[in-house]
């Protein structure tokens, strides 16, 4: 497949219906697929863009517990709230759904039988614990203790969320019941379906060694080290409980599939539900046999495991050659105000309280200017608000706002006529037109934090040619070269305005507006409720169909008339900084 042609399957991380998503989430794993998925169409290249609500697994459960609401109940609340707070931030989901829909049940029901009938799955016993209090067995987030491997005291029974290492309920030091809080617990044999992943470790491994070189290496270092290590054994897909999908094996009606078993299969089901609502029903075929489909996964890198180990196995084990990832851009973490982000203590931004106050681009900048593609980073307020104040209103919006104004008002609202270019005009071109290929291949790479300072060092520079050619003085003397300089700057602003279209999509179509043009650069985002044999079901879709433009360099036309403009960003007050450090700090139950 040609570079011309590629195809990118780009595969979001599923959050659990258990609540809201926090800044963190978006930063991780929410925004950087959207920036993303918007370069490539840009391109002109296909995307497909899934993710959905994962609405089985313990922390459904533990929540609706919680909150005095069955599971289902749950998981429709806070679906609906995933849906409403992507959409307001703009994310591009071709398909975002969840995981209680039929097909999802069908599609988790073949790959268990496929892993069935090809020997990656068996039958065997282990212990399990259960709750001598609240007399029944306890899933893996039922129970917490002290992690074995770094001694961090609230690890799950599933995962240490401090080392971030994958772990067994057995294994916890000290275990205590997360329903009564006791320690009441002992551990009895229960029998079980396991999946293979010793078996399946030489092929995985053999994959993994293969042509990763664009792999972070945090992420490929340790899954090859996993696959490699000998270490890996068979893990338990079902569970005794009673939400989730069911066995489809007689006999075992009072268990169901594991939470992270069918999580995962999701990628491959959303993509099935995107194109039978496309009028495709076996489209899906297209992007997952066609092994010339780029799919990218967007995660955090608590998922490392499930995405660069599990899954990957999973698709070996199917044994139809289901495309492998072809990359895995894990994120670090986003701290808050120099703390961990904690759900627990609520020492959280969650994504629906921010865009109650603040508008969509801001953030998307800040979180991806500040992206923890490599380490961990720190969101404060006051860096919002020098980021929004001093990049966003004062370099770029101040850059628009001029030149727009100046053109609007001394030109007639039309682009002027440029007369010969001098050597300050073409070098700011030439650097116009060559950021495209500076800013697309970081973006390629998924390095989105120096591609949007790419973009940015472009603002800066056509801010510094307007101070040096200074249009408002020329006109008094020479209105040809004052034509000349405003055309250059809005020759450059309709460049930027493509190039920093995948960072700031909401800005950048008002801009597109302005700058005369009527198709849409944007793309409608719609929620749309589909029906199937499990009930009805919100789904969030886009339609980019309206969209002329291309990532690339393009003449703007003399002559073309302008919109009258008005700023794209905000100034932010001071006070905010204070106003919502006092905000956080009033949902841990702090004194100020």
């Amino acid at each position: 497949m040609s570079e011309n042609n590629i195809r990118y399957l780009v595969c979001v991380a599923w959050p659990y219906a258990s609540g809201d998503r926090h800044l963190g989430h978006v930063a991780g794993a929410y925004l950087p697929p959207d920036i993303f998925a918007r370069y490539q169409r840009l391109r002109g290249h296909d995307v497909l863009m899934v993710s959905g609500s994962d609405t089985h697994g313990t922390p459904v459960m533990l929540r609706a517990q919680e909150e005095g609401v069955t599971p289902r109940e749950l998981v429709d609340y806070y679906h609906a709230r995933f849906v409403e707070s992507f959409r307001q931030l703009g994310l591009s989901f071709d398909l975002f759904t969840h995981t209680d829909t039929q097909n999802h049940w069908d599609t988790t029901h073949e790959l268990f039988l496929n892993h069935l009938n090809n020997g990656y799955i068996y039958k065997d016993k282990q212990l399990q614990p259960y709750c001598l209090i609240d007399q029944q067995f306890l899933a893996d987030r039922y129970i917490e203790g002290e992690c074995p491997i770094c001694g961090y005291a609230g690890a799950r029974g599933d995962q240490c969320d401090n080392c971030g290492n994958t772990l067994e309920p057995i294994e916890l030091i000290h275990p205590r019941c997360k329903i009564c809080g006791q320690s009441e617990i002992e551990f009895r044999e229960t029998e079980h379906f396991f999946f293979d992943l010793g078996k399946v470790s030489p092929a995985l491994a053999a994959w993994l060694n293969d042509d990763k070189e664009h792999w972070r290496p945090h992420v490929i270092n340790y899954a090859r080290q996993q696959a490699e290590s000998g270490e890996l054994r068979g893990r338990a897909v079902t569970r005794d409980i009673d939400w989730g999908i069911n066995v489809p094996v007689p006999g075992y009606e009072n268990k169901v599939i594991y939470v992270w078993y069918d999580a995962v299969i999701g990628y491959l089901s959303a993509t099935r539900e995107a194109e039978a609502l496309n009028g495709r029903p076996e489209g899906w075929k297209d992007w997952w046999l066609d092994d010339q489909v780029r799919s990218v996964y967007f995660i955090g890198k608590d998922n490392i495991p499930f995405h660069a180990i599990f899954w990957p196995a999973m698709l070996i084990a199917d044994g139809r050659g289901l495309n492998l990832p072809y990359d895995v851009p894990a994120n670090a973490y986003l701290n808050i105000e120099d703390k961990k982000i904690s759900t627990s203590r609520r020492w959280t931004i969650d994504l629906p309280d921010f865009l109650s106050r603040y508008d969509p681009d801001p953030l998307r900048y800040v979180l991806t200017i500040n992206a923890p593609e490599t380490r961990d980073v720190n969101f404060t307020w006051e860096e919002f608000l020098r980021r929004n104040n001093d990049e966003l209103v004062a370099t770029w919006g101040n850059l628009v706002n001029r030149t727009l104004g100046f053109a609007y008002k001394r030109f007639e609202g039309k682009v002027p006529q440029p007369g010969e270019f001098d050597e300050l005009d073409r070098a700011l071109l030439k650097q116009s037109e060559e950021t495209f290929d500076r800013v697309g291949a970081e973006i390629d790479a998924i390095r989105l934090k120096i591609a949007l300072s790419k973009a940015m060092e472009l603002a800066h520079a056509a801010n510094r040619y307007l101070n040096e050619k200074a249009p408002w003085s020329q006109i008094k003397t020479d209105p040809q070269a004052a034509a000349t300089t405003i055309y250059v700057a809005l020759q450059v602003i309709d460049h930027l305005k493509i190039i920093l279209h995948p960072f700031l999509p909401f800005t950048t179509q008002q801009l597109h507006t302005y700058l005369g043009y009527d198709d849409d650069l944007f793309g409608h985002l719609y929620v749309e409720e589909v029906e199937d044999a499990r009930g009805v079901h919100q789904v969030l879709r886009y339609d980019g169909s309206r969209i002329q433009a291309r990532w690339e360099p393009t003449t703007l036309t003399p002559g073309q008339a302008l919109r009258k403009p008005a700023p794209l960003y905000k100034k932010l007050d001071e006070s905010i900084v204070e106003e919502e450090r006092q905000r956080l700090i009033a949902r841990l139950g702090l004194d100020g």
